[in-house]
């Protein structure tokens, strides 16, 4: 004997058939949280916080060395303009 059985159903009539909990509440809240959260980690997506993040050390080094060579050549230039050359110990 073969019976066969049909059941047309909306999946919320079945969950609520079978008793099974709602949980469209609960992935709807977590959804709003995860939005959140993706929306505020795009803000630290942006090319010259990314670069910072990685690269601190790097570019205060550079800063150093690019005022380095600012003061560098402004001494240069006031020693060229004072017509004083440098003594050089022998």
């Amino acid at each position: 004997m073969k019976l066969t059985v049909d059941v047309d159903c909306t999946p919320e009539e079945a969950r609520t058939f079978l008793g099974l909990p709602d949980v469209k509440p609960m992935q709807e809240a977590l959804m709003t949280q995860i939005q959140e959260r993706m929306a505020t980690n795009l803000n630290a997506m942006d090319p010259d916080t990314l670069f910072k993040t990685w690269f601190p050390t790097q570019v205060q080094n550079l800063g150093n060395l690019q005022e380095f060579f600012w003061n560098q050549f402004a001494n240069a230039t006031r020693s060229a303009g004072s017509g004083s050359v440098p003594k050089t110990e022998d």
